[in-house]
């Protein structure tokens, strides 16, 4: 399997550094064709730049597909010192997929971890190389590579079929299968129908195991898979062997083993030469057992393979017992207790080996973990530490902003406040302007309705004192004795003295006054409640500052009458006999 992987890594690295040296020579046979067109100097110039850049370009990639390369080499070859090496190869792995990781190269990152767990299933650590091969499953899965990951699922299905756990295994086989399918895979597909019919030979499901066995031997046919072959035939041996049918299983040992020998694989083919001297023995032909078992015993120490030369002191010690030879057979399973004794030692000590490097690689991953969460921890503190500068430069920078903005939106009130104040004295000014107009109206008015109340009261004085004439003359006539005039006379005189307290003049004239004076009824109504109508006309007349001839001339009564009239009046409104009726009036 290492090898197969090794030569796929090399051989698609190859095809790529390929493909883009025959694309460089396309293009620049293209640009040569159009280029050659230009004759003048500075096209030239550019032409050789042109030519300069791609030749730069070619170098970069050509590189980097060669640095890929390197990376491919060392994989394929820590698999293969990983037979021999287990835990310097593990160490290689280690080391790799640390470059990996700070690469991000998920790929290499998964075909390390897959390696990690073939050497862990090669010294039996069978979890650890589970944990290893699950890992790399989801990477492999999260690049799409689906050859890589069914080659995975046939890697854990080996596990599973070792931990005893059958089912899982199928599963990860019927997994692996339906991928290589999807991808034509025929060598992968092969690959699986081998491990599905060792799977039910060891459940000795023999039939079913013949028809996978020849489906895998099918497949590699199809590609001339010469290595693939030998292993189905020695598979489809070992069952014919389980069977006890020997001939078969010579026959199909014996083409396993010619095409080991084709194809140059002096390890594999010990194995089938070893079940080739267990056929001969098994069947009675105890010297073809010793010549077959011998050759396996010279080709193990040649390639220094501990199993195999232990098996082969093993049947060695059977055969010479099957033939009588004890001391022989004493001799060489002695040989194979002690090649079973430094096989343990070995394998004892490669898995001391890988354990303690995986314990380094644990404590150093501890301290790598330490680090981290110390650096961790320094990034986190130093982020908290920027956050809160920057927080409270936000802050401040809020704050700040809250007070430019306050201080924009005081001065816009005040300038708002300002502007309504002027307004509003405009406003003011205005309507004090028009209060203005209306009392200088309302004064010009009261001066008419004056004006107007004076006339009418001199107006009512003049026809009064005629009246007042008239009746006199009246009255005089009336001493004259005149029988046959006296009592028209004496109803004229009513009729004229009916005239002098006619209301309807007085109502006028309290209604013009109280236009003049307002309130001025009222107010004379709070001093006292027992004021007459008469006594209400001779106080708006006291008002008007009309001298008491006139003011009796328009009440229709004599001076003592007034007198008398104004007395009672100071006794209503309780004026002192000190202080003047007049005044009391005007301050109303």
């Amino acid at each position: 399997m290492s090898q197969l992987v090794g030569g796929e890594l090399s051989r698609n690295a190859g095809e790529t550094i390929l493909w883009a040296g025959k694309a460089f020579v396309n293009l620049y046979v293209t640009l040569e064709s159009v280029l050659c067109s230009w004759s003048c100097p500075g096209l030239i110039m550019k032409r050789s730049s042109l030519l300069l850049l791609l030749f730069i370009l070619l170098f970069f990639l050509s590189r980097d597909l060669y640095a890929q390369e390197n990376d491919r080499a060392e994989l394929a070859y820590t698999q293969r010192l990983s037979q021999q090496f287990p835990d310097s190869a593990f160490l290689l792995l280690k080391e790799m997929y640390s470059q990996s990781m700070a690469k991000k190269d998920r790929l290499g990152t998964a075909i390390c971890l897959q390696q990690m767990g073939q050497i862990c299933y090669y010294l039996g650590n069978y979890p650890q190389a589970l944990d290893f091969h699950g890992k790399a499953d989801k990477l492999f899965r999260e690049e799409g590579a689906k050859g890589r990951i069914a080659a995975n699922l046939d890697d854990m299905g080996i596990l599973y079929y070792y931990n005893r756990q059958m089912t899982l295994a199928r599963r990860q086989y019927d997994e692996a299968l339906g991928l290589y399918q999807e991808i034509g895979d025929v060598g992968g597909q092969a690959e699986t129908y081998g491990k599905i019919g060792h799977l039910y030979e060891k459940q000795q499901l023999y039939d079913s195991a013949f028809y996978y066995q020849r489906l895998a031997l099918q497949q590699y046919s199809r590609i001339s898979h010469k290595q693939g072959m030998a292993k189905i035939y020695e598979n489809m041996g070992s069952i014919y062997e389980d069977l006890e049918k020997f001939d078969s299983s010579r026959y199909y040992f014996t083409h396993a083993l010619q095409l080991y020998e084709q194809t140059g694989e002096e390890v594999a083919s010990i194995e089938v030469v070893n079940n080739l001297g267990d056929i001969f023995r098994k069947t009675g032909h105890y010297p073809e057992a010793l010549v077959e078992t011998g050759k396996a015993l010279t080709l193990s120490e040649k390639t220094g393979d501990l199993y195999e030369k232990g098996a082969a002191y093993r049947d060695l010690g059977k055969a010479y017992h099957l033939m009588g030879k004890e001391d022989s057979a004493y001799h060489y399973l002695e040989l194979s207790r002690r090649s079973t004794i430094d096989i343990y030692s070995r394998e004892n000590n490669r898995q001391t080996a890988l354990l303690n490097v995986l314990f380094e690689v644990d404590k150093k991953n501890d301290e790598i973990v330490k680090l981290e969460n110390t650096r961790n921890i320094t990034i986190i503190i130093t982020v908290a530490a920027i956050v809160v500068v920057v927080l409270l430069m936000v802050l401040g920078w809020v704050i700040i902003s809250r007070q430019r903005l306050k201080i924009k939106n005081e001065r816009l009130t005040s300038e708002q406040e300002r502007s309504n104040y002027v307004t509003q004295q405009e406003l003011m000014q205005a309507e004090l302007q028009n209060r203005q107009l209306q009392e200088e109206k309302l004064v010009q008015e009261l001066e008419v309705k004056r004006k107007g109340l004076t006339s009418s009261t001199l107006h009512v004085i003049q026809k009064n004192q005629l009246l007042e004439d008239l009746r006199d003359r009246l009255a005089l006539m009336v001493k004259e004795d005149k029988r046959d005039q006296k009592k028209q006379l004496q109803q004229l005189i009513q009729l004229i003295n009916l005239n002098f307290n006619h209301d309807q003049y007085w109502n006028e004239f309290r209604e013009t006054f109280e236009q003049v004076h307002q309130q001025f009824f009222d107010r004379l109504k709070v001093q006292c409640e027992e004021l007459t109508g008469n006594d209400f006309r001779l106080l708006a007349l006291i008002k008007l500052n009309l001298g008491s001839g006139d003011i009796a001339t328009l009440l229709g009564i004599s001076q003592d009458s007034l007198r008398v009239s104004r007395y009672r009046l100071k006794k209503k409104l309780n004026i002192g006999t000190g202080e003047s009726l007049s005044a009391f009036v005007q301050s109303l």
